[in-house]
């Protein structure tokens, strides 16, 4: 009924008008004032009536100036001032307001504050992003001038609001009749503005017999979105889009759903969701009407579905109709359902539980700790005593018969003195505080009169969703308290503090270049943007690497029967989407499809009216008809471009006609039509783009940096001067800047309103060397940080309230600044911002002092340094730094060998500068490994290493942390090769077989395994861990026999105390060559050896030696084929004297060969056997085969016996 609703009319006027100048003085309040010269009257602003202005008592913990617009008016803009002729003013404030003057809400600029006066009489004006509308206003002091007090003067800016409003009383619903039985629309706008103290509610439904429905519901305090176009429900149920929180808060929020056929657009105040919705319509079909604050039931009047709104709703419109003003109207289209009322029946009176000798407390909640203190209470008889806390985001009532007396407190465990350093307090809010059936007033308590409290804010609730918007990148989830957030990167295949970096590599040449080998990796084509990563085979070669991306079509198509009218169509789907595909070719120094298109009298381009019969779609989806790398618009295949074509009359085999099957191997763009094969990426050479500078004044220009809550920057340098500027981004206060501040330090500055921030990382060895360096900065919401080469990274935490976005409006200077001083002198390479690679090299043809490229042999793409080998520039020359590879040599190729005995190993413990994850020096970097921890998919680990055994079960390498983690690669009693992964002490370890059959045989055998985060990578075979974990404080790795078993497996702990037994070959582990420490640091504290350890070539040797092996085989199967079928031949010949002599020559030459090979194998003493062997074999057989060849002789002469002699041999 229309007597459960309450109407008002507003007038709007100009939005800038002064609202308080004409405001009479009883719309002044004050928590305190010095004097009534010093009354909240007096703030009126440029008054100088009385003191001139208004300032709080001293004494005052809390000071606030309060306003009453007299009516809810909507305001743009507060402009401050001074206290007139004093010292008197305020620097800093928040902005809270309401309509009742009871439940507060503050206004949030970027940081939660506004700034204020710098001086007394100055007026300083903030215009606020969204207008508030409200009646009351009250501005409290953050900061104010500390060599004088508090003093205000102030005016509001704004005009009057018109609203239509309709108060909702939880039982009734307004229902809007359409003119016709059902209204289809293609388009709807939906707007209104709600406050409510209830976090459930339907605000509108609507549905048709079809299928579509719509309802728009408060859900635990956010606004879900129910929308489907002619989708029948029993396939699933219904699937909410939710936008906002916390918006049971009694204070107005704004909601506008916009929709044009599947496309939704929907905000709640300043936050907006785009989506397509569910359902194969475009219109929406709604039957009869559509309902406001509640889903009536139909044929039931007076019952509801769902739980009715309760609160106020105004200014709602459908579609261009004024809902409420049809309703306040009176218009028959409008008319309202009250929930039936519920049978009461006769109860007992209630009894107090004071009266009882009880205790009973009721009260409201609100905060987003998993822990904290609510309620302690002492009882009788003491010394009982209960509490109520919050642990694990569970409540928890704890009785104590016996402890120390307590007082009832409500937020933190307070003794009777007061509260000092409480241990678990309560960070929220609560409200509707009674206590055995008694309401608590707050005022009361704020007023001194009831109770006493200590940092409390009252008549408002200061929390806030710092989840809202998600600031957390590439669906991070968002984890809050009350007073910061963090970002769960789980899954996503990023890391960081908001999931910004990428945890895989951009491309294949950069795995190679960290010493990686051919396999299948992820890689992130453009690092920490947008896109996500993808899976790709990497063929990596001396010269080149190659990016293979493969496709669900790969296997022969067989096409018949197709025309122009209906022509075969293959559409081929990447493991990679299109958007990844553009960006790894556009990183590529070449890109090649290949299509193998096998014909037999199918024509390509034959035809009478010329059009083709064939074609295939570049990048962009144009058509193109050539083929084999010919060139556009000319129709012709390879063989015409090679002139090799069968015949010449035609440009393409196929076009010949003939009968005859051929087939040719095509290379096209990045999309094909017909057979495909996988798509080859030439690995980029952006990671060579670099550029010189030869003046201090020189610089390379871009575009500003658009990146406002997030930055993250790379490059390489090298350079001989002692300092210089790397990039500078300017804006009006805002910058950032990377440079050279010393010979050893590089420094990271930057600010975005909170002042600057610096960040620097000093190296113990100076960086102007003239080698290569790594600079790594990141920027974001939650914190900065700087990496230089392996140094440990430096942090520093972002203010959890401060200024979150940077604004930059100049120029991106490189190498230089734009007051063209303090430039960099030198080389930088591989500019990376965002995942973006800056092409430097084009710049610099254009820009003065400044050319491409850097000279010196460690500049270009050529792989002078293998094996992770870092190349080291020399004056006539280069050097390959070895240090962190596994292997040695001039050029980190030799492998390093070791061969063990059953009670040898060799353990490496872990410490900086080895695992910079590893720095637990600060309590900083122990919170980055808890955080570490739990996102797990940063998670990785590269190993390779070679070994040769003839025994089983053996311990090939393990690795164990402090955290009882543990990895483990095992021979088992048959010599299966094992992996064992301990990720969390929770669960049973994950137990891998890759290779079935003995490794323990005698011959090399090497192994590739590669992490990253739940997949494991064996050689090319991909296996799926149960946990996603970071090994999490590495104690130390073993190879060979295991000492310390515990927490090991009986079978991990019987192949550790078996030991090893043989050779173990260039072992890797992340950056850590293990091998190669024991051999060049024997005395170091890092490595221990046990038992006999001795370098040696195994590797090398058992590697010739499995090559000569396969050759010896091959070349004695050969060898015996040969000489059967001399045999056969010579035996079954009509003249056997002349191919005796035949036989004979052949055999000289087959021996003769032999011995020339034994003889250069002769310094391997195996051959000698051989040698022997095959000798005694040759003439034992040779002497056989004459044998027989004269019984033959024999039996020729007689042609039956002959026949019969022939048989029976």
């Amino acid at each position: 009924m229309i007597s459960h609703a309450l109407f008002c009319v507003l007038v709007t006027d100009s939005c800038s008008s002064p609202l308080i100048s004409s405001l009479p003085q009883s719309s002044f309040q004050s928590s305190s004032q010095s004097s009534y010269s010093y009354g909240a009257q007096q703030a009126k602003i440029n008054r100088r009536d009385g003191a001139g202005g208004w300032s709080p008592m001293v004494t005052d913990r809390e000071p606030w100036l309060q306003l009453d617009l007299r009516e809810r008016m909507e305001v743009t803009a507060v402009s401050t001032q001074g206290r007139a002729n004093s010292q008197d003013w305020v620097s800093r404030y928040m902005l809270l307001y309401s309509d009742t003057g009871q439940a507060w809400k503050q206004y949030r600029q970027e940081d939660g504050t506004f700034e204020g006066n710098t001086n007394a009489e100055g007026v300083v004006q903030n215009r606020l992003s969204q207008p508030v509308r409200t009646r009351f206003l009250r501005l409290v002091p953050v900061d104010w001038n500390r060599s004088g007090w508090i003093g205000l003067r102030l005016e509001v800016y704004g005009c009057s609001y018109k609203s239509d409003v309709a108060d909702f009383d939880g039982r009734s619903a307004l229902l809007y009749r359409f003119n016709q039985k059902s209204m289809s629309t293609v388009k709807d706008v939906i707007s209104l503005r709600f406050k409510s103290r209830q976090a459930e509610g339907v605000l509108l439904h609507g549905e048709g017999q079809r299928g579509d429905y719509i309802t728009l519901e408060l859900h635990r305090g956010k606004l879900a979105l129910y929308l489907n176009l002619g989708q029948l429900r029993l396939s699933s149920g219904r699937v909410a889009v939710t936008v906002g929180s916390l918006l049971d808060d009694q204070h107005w929020h704004t909601v506008v759903m916009e929709r044009f056929n599947r496309q939704v657009n929907l905000t709640v105040d300043a936050h907006s969701q785009h989506f397509t919705t569910r359902g194969q319509g475009d219109s929406l079909e709604v039957d009869y009407e559509l309902s406001f604050g509640g889903i009536p039931l139909p044929g039931k009047p007076g019952t509801f579905l769902r739980k009715n709104f309760h609160g106020c709703i105004e200014n709602l419109y459908y579609n261009g109709i004024n809902i409420i003003d049809l309703a306040k109207r009176r218009k028959p289209q409008i008319y309202s359902v009250v929930r039936r009322k519920t049978p009461s029946y006769p109860s007992s009176p209630s009894t107090s539980s004071s009266t009882m000798g009880g205790f009973s407390v009721r009260f409201q909640f609100r905060t987003w700790n998993q822990e904290g203190f609510l309620l302690g209470a002492r009882l009788s008889p003491e010394p009982h005593k209960l509490e109520l806390s919050i642990s694990n985001s569970r409540l928890v009532l704890s009785l104590h018969s016996a402890g120390h007396k307590a007082q009832a407190t409500a937020g933190t465990r307070c003794p009777v003195s007061g509260c000092r350093n409480p241990t678990i307090s309560f960070q929220g809010c609560m409200r509707l505080i009674s206590i055995n059936g008694q309401p608590i007033s707050l005022q009361h308590v704020q007023q001194g009169l009831l109770g006493n409290y200590n940092e409390l804010l009252f008549d408002t609730c200061s929390i806030r969703d710092r989840c809202l918007p998600n600031l957390c990148e590439h669906g991070g989830r968002c984890v809050q308290t009350w007073s910061s957030f963090s970002c769960d990167c789980s899954g996503t295949g990023y890391s960081g503090a908001t999931c910004h970096n990428s945890i895989y590599e951009p491309s294949c040449e950069a795995y190679k270049l960290m010493g990686s080998s051919s396999g299948f990796y992820s890689i992130d084509p453009d690092g920490s943007g947008p896109l996500g990563p993808t899976q790709v085979y990497c063929n990596m070669t001396d010269e080149r690497v190659w990016t293979v991306i493969t496709h669900n079509t790969t296997e022969p198509v067989r096409v018949q029967g197709s025309s122009v009218l209906q022509p075969h169509i293959m559409d081929l789907n990447y493991s990679a989407s299109s958007d990844q595909l553009r960006a790894i070719v556009a990183g590529s120094e070449h890109c090649q499809q290949e299509v193998v298109y096998s014909c037999r009298k199918s024509r390509l381009f034959n035809t009478k009216d010329g059009r083709p019969l064939s074609y295939w779609l570049d990048q962009s989806g144009e058509r193109r008809s050539y083929w084999g790398g010919f060139l556009p618009g000319v129709q012709q295949c390879s063989c015409s471009l090679e002139e090799n074509c069968v015949d010449m009359n035609y440009f393409c085999n196929c076009d010949a006609d003939t009968d005859t099957w051929y087939s040719s191997t095509y290379r096209l763009g990045v999309s094909c039509l017909n057979n495909c094969l996988v798509l080859h990426s030439l690995s980029t050479e952006s990671l060579w783009n670099s550029a010189s500078f030869y003046q201090d004044s020189s610089y390379l220009h871009f575009p500003p940096l658009h990146s406002e809550l997030s930055t993250d920057v790379s490059f390489f340098f090298k350079t001989s001067s002692s300092s210089g500027v790397f990039l500078e981004n300017l804006g009006l206060s805002h910058f950032i800047r990377i440079e050279l501040s010393s010979p050893s330090v590089i420094t990271f500055s930057f600010d975005v309103g909170n002042g600057p921030m610096v960040l620097t990382v000093k190296s113990h060895l100076p960086l102007n060397d003239r080698q290569w360096h790594h600079v790594r900065a990141e920027r974001s919401v939650k914190e900065a940080l700087l990496q230089v080469d392996q140094l440990p990274l430096r942090f520093l935490q972002a203010p959890s309230d401060g200024h979150t976005r940077l604004r930059l409006t100049s120029q991106l200077f490189v190498g230089g600044t734009s007051s063209r001083q303090r430039g960099f002198l030198g080389c930088i390479r591989t500019l990376v911002i965002n995942g973006v690679t800056f092409d430097l090299e084009e710049r610099a043809k254009l820009a003065p002092g400044v050319s491409p490229g850097c000279p010196g042999y460690c500049s270009g793409s050529s792989s002078l340094c293998h094996n992770r080998g870092r190349c080291i520039e020399k004056s006539s020359g280069f050097a390959c730094d070895c240090s962190q590879s596994a292997y040695g040599g001039p050029s980190c190729k030799e492998e390093v060998s070791v061969s063990f005995e059953r009670e040898s190993s060799v353990t490496f413990t872990f410490q900086e500068p080895f695992s910079v994850m590893q720095n637990r020096s600060s309590q900083a970097s122990v919170w980055r490994e808890r955080e570490r921890e739990r996102e797990g998919s940063r998670a990785r680990e590269d190993m390779a290493f070679s070994f040769v055994t003839s025994h089983s079960p053996a311990m090939l390498l393990s690795v164990s942390t402090f955290s009882q983690q543990y990895i483990a690669v095992i021979l088992a009693r048959n010599g299966s090769l094992q992996i064992w992964y301990q990720l969390q002490s929770d669960r049973a370890p994950d137990v891998f077989s890759p290779v079935v059959h003995s490794l323990s045989d005698g011959r090399l055998h090497r192994i590739r395994l590669h992490r990253e985060g739940r997949d494991l990578y064996v050689q090319v075979r991909k296996y799926r861990l149960s946990s996603a974990s970071e090994l999490v404080l590495i104690r130390s790795l073993t190879l060979g026999k295991v000492v310390r078993t515990e927490g090991f497996p009986e079978e991990v702990v019987q192949a550790g105390a078996r030991g090893f037994v043989g050779c173990l070959s260039s072992v890797q582990f992340n950056h850590v060559a293990p091998l190669k420490a024991a051999l060049l640091n024997r005395g170091s504290s890092l490595v221990t050896i046990r038992g006999p350890v001795v370098q040696s070539n195994c590797g090398a040797l058992a590697d010739t030696l499995s090559s000569h092996n396969l050759l010896g085989k091959t070349l004695t199967f050969l060898l015996c084929f040969f000489t059967v079928f001399i045999y056969l031949f010579i035996y079954l010949s009509i003249y056997p004297f002349i191919y005796l002599s035949i036989y004979v020559f052949i055999y000289l030459c087959i021996y003769l060969f032999i011995y020339l090979f034994i003889y250069l194998c002769i310094h391997y003493v195996i051959y000698l056997f051989i040698h022997l062997s095959i000798y005694l074999f040759i003439h034992l057989f040779i002497y056989l085969s004459i044998y027989l060849f004269i019984l033959s002789i024999a039996g020729w002469h007689t042609p039956s016996t002959g026949v019969s002699n022939q048989a029976s041999s």
